[in-house]
This record gives structure tokens, sequence and C-alpha cells, in this order.
């Protein structure tokens, strides 16, 4: 961190990081580790609190909450403390926040659900005159409840600072009326996965050809993200594209049902697999270097944490123009921006990419981009906010 943000190393800090972590799984978590091996390896004394309960089992539509890597393996030890239904461990939380003594607490925000335990939270703690900063990966969920808004502006004007990761969400923020002081910086790149294995590799490990054309839908499913407008546009582009294949990698939170029979009825089972599981990150390398292009058919969104994995691994995408996609993929630079819901346009846009050969341009776009979205950023942010030099 200290080369990327500049300037020599301050004195030692004492940090928390409060959201999710290890054990929990998912892109916030994975957000979480990397700024804790960042600030870490500026000589902070960084500690990582996080939750004993989440979400309760009957609110979660997953198989499970948690990663299948055991305590000892775990990239780094966290304290978990915060149960989301219990009002007494929101307090025994401060309590333990406070006694640290830290010089400054960021808080992961992602949805209303956890609006009243962080922000009883963070009021307790800024009691004690410890500042409390936000990074706010989504304010309004996309899938949208009675009481949102109140719930998220009760958590955001808890706090002395807020970060915000998209202009969405910067919209979304000032929509809330909310006045603390507010960064706007671009998600950073997901790096924590380790560089691409060679492509021969990695598509004879998932069972792909060399010659296939690998298109990827990443990450958890939901209804939101358009999976059912991809699906939509395939029996064209398989009539274009003998050669295309579509890999649909991670877990889903509804049936899967209609997906599965709708290949089955247009005959698709040769162009479309499901690995329908949560992708360990051991395994993330593969897909992405296997694919040539990776898709983003999404109705609504605000940044995406997928977007910066495929940024990592160097792959063009090929996004819905809505929240912050089209930000982090200018159309014809680094992929293809289409309309949402829309499965011509995006069948269009995929025949396009092949038939026309752009995927050398827009990989030499992607590497351009991605300059931009460096963690440097995100400190230099947060300092402004706090004050609190982390270099």
């Amino acid at each position: 961190m200290s080369a990327e943000a500049g300037g020599p190393p301050g004195p030692a800090k004492r940090i928390v990081l409060m959201g999710p972590a290890h054990p929990y799984r998912g892109g916030i978590a994975h957000f979480t580790e990397k700024m804790y091996r960042d600030l870490s390896a500026a000589g902070h004394d960084v500690t990582v609190v996080t939750f004993r309960r989440q979400y309760p089992s009957f609110l979660f539509p997953g198989k499970t909450q948690f990663e299948d890597v055991p305590d000892d393996q775990a990239p780094f030890a966290s304290v978990r403390l915060i149960d989301t239904l219990n009002p007494l461990s929101w307090r025994r939380t401060a309590s333990f926040v406070a006694e640290l003594q830290p010089d400054l607490v960021i808080m992961a925000y992602w949805m209303p659900f956890f609006a009243a335990s962080f922000a009883s939270i963070a009021r307790a703690v800024r009691a004690h005159r410890i500042p409390v900063l936000a990074i706010l990966h989504n304010v309004i969920p996309h899938e949208r409840h009675p009481g949102d808004s109140w719930l998220s502006r009760h958590f955001l004007t808890a706090c002395d600072g807020l970060v915000v990761l998209s202009d969405a969400v910067e919209q979304d923020v000032r929509a809330l009326g909310v006045g603390q002081p507010m960064e706007r910086i671009d998600h950073p790149v997901y790096d924590l996965f380790g560089p691409a294995p060679g492509r021969s590799d990695a598509r004879r490990r998932l069972g792909l050809g060399a010659d296939d054309q690998v298109l990827l839908f990443f990450g958890f499913i939901r209804k939101y993200k358009g999976l059912d407008v991809l699906l939509r546009s395939m029996p064209a582009v398989a009539e274009r594209l003998p050669a295309v294949r579509l890999v649909v990698a991670g877990e889903s939170y509804d049936p899967m049902t209609e997906a599965v029979d709708f290949v089955r009825q247009h005959r698709l089972e040769a162009h479309i697999r499901f690995d329908v599981r949560y992708i360990p990150g051991e395994a993330v390398p593969d897909y992405f270097a296997a694919a040539d292009v990776v898709v983003q058919p999404y109705r609504t969104a605000t940044q995406s944490g997928v977007a910066q994995i495929a940024y990592h691994f160097e792959r063009p995408l090929i996004v819905t123009d809505v929240g912050g996609l089209a930000e982090v993929v200018p159309h014809e630079r680094a992929g293809f921006v289409v309309p949402p819901g829309d499965p011509d346009a995006l069948g269009a846009a995929i025949v396009r990419f092949f038939q026309e050969d752009w995927a050398d341009r827009l990989t030499a776009g992607v590497r351009e981009e991605k300059k931009k979205y460096g963690w440097g950023r995100l400190y230099e942010a947060l300092e402004r906010l706090s004050g609190v030099s982390l270099r």
C-alpha cells in the first residue's frame, strides 16, 4: 500500500475494520481482507471485528454464510462479536472497540438490515471521541423493502464520514439528504486471487475446449442480475456462433428450475453449463482465465465486484447500462455496454465481440483502464475524511 499510496510512512495507527470477514464469505469479506493486508503491511495495528450472527438462517437464501476454510488456515484472525438481532451484543462490541482506543474505525455497509446494529455501535464508539467512517458498497438494496431509506439514513448520520464507490451510490446518499462529509472513489480492483493461470490449463480443468468461445456469468445468482435475459439471448447467439459456451458459475439464491427448463426446451445443453455452487477463492482464477469475455446482464446495479475481478484478470466485459457498470466499462474500450432487459441487444453484442475480433482491442483497453482502480485512492480518501494518516 505504501508504494501505491505514495509518501513516506507515518507513525503506526490502531485501526478497527468492521464488517464481513472470515469465516463469512463473499465480495465484501474479500474487500475487508484486502484492507487488512494493506494496512498491516503499512505497519498499522489492525483489528477486524465481524459477526457472531450475520443473518438469521431464515433470512439467508443460500446454503451457507461461511467459507469452507478452517480457522487455522484463515488469512487473519477476526473477532466475532456482532449479533445483528441482539442489542446487547451491539453494546459489547462498542465497549470492546472503545477499550482498544483505536485511531479510526472503518465500517463496511451494504444493506439496511445492518443499519440498526451498525448505527448503535457507531454512535457509542463516537461518544469516546473515536472517528467512525463507512465504506458504502450499497445504500438502497436492489430488492427494496419499506423503511430502507429511513434505516440507511439512520446509520449514515451516525458516521463522521462516508466513502462511496460509484456515482449510483453517491446519488442514493444525496437523495437521502445525508450531510456527512463524503468522498467518491472507484471500486478498487480485486487482486486477492493471484495471477491468472494459462488459458489452456484453465480450460482443461473446467472441461472446456481450446477453440470454444467462452462467456462467463459469475457470482451469486439473483433475479436483478438478469441471467434470464442472457439465457433468452442464447438461442440466436448459438445459431450464429456454433462454438459458443456460456459458463454460469455461482451459487443461486433463487430456484434454477426455469433456467434449466429453458436450456432443455431450446436444446442448448451443448452451449450452456451451470456450475451452481459457491466458487471458492482458489477456483476463481480458472473461471476468468478460461473466459473470453465476462457478461453482466444486470437489471439494476450500483458497482460490481465481479467487474473488478475481471479487470484483475484482464478480461473484457459486456455489461448493461445500469448503475455504475458503464462507468467502469467504457463502451468499445474495455467492453460493450447494452440496454438492460434486452436479449436481442445483448446477443448482438456477444456475436459482434467474436465475429469482429474485439478480444485483443478490448483486453488492451482493460489493461489501461485498470490503472485507475488502485487501492491507494481508497486510503487517501479515508485520510482526507478522518485526518488519520494511513501511509
